[in-house]
């Protein structure tokens, strides 16, 4: 699978969440770039990114940062400790 997330860093958030299976994967650069070109003539400063994983639950274990705030992140990590 194919994730796009718009991010908004300084609040921690995600503002998109979309999904494209591999076979549309051109559809989701296409996406990414007009959410870019979007968010840059409205002087927006989000982070887009396409990453890739096997499903959301994979993604939200491997890039955890878009998903936990830093309290959950620590506490998840003091956990497995």
């Amino acid at each position: 699978m194919i994730f796009l997330i718009e991010y908004n860093r300084p609040k921690g958030r995600i503002i998109k969440l979309e999904e494209f299976v591999e076979a549309d994967r051109l559809k989701a650069e296409n996406a990414r770039l007009d959410i870019e070109l979007e968010l840059n003539r409205k002087k927006i400063d989000h982070e887009v990114v396409l990453l890739e994983a096997e499903s959301e639950t994979a993604l939200r274990r491997t890039h955890r940062r878009y998903f936990e705030d830093l309290s959950e992140m620590v506490k998840s990590l003091s956990d497995s400790n």
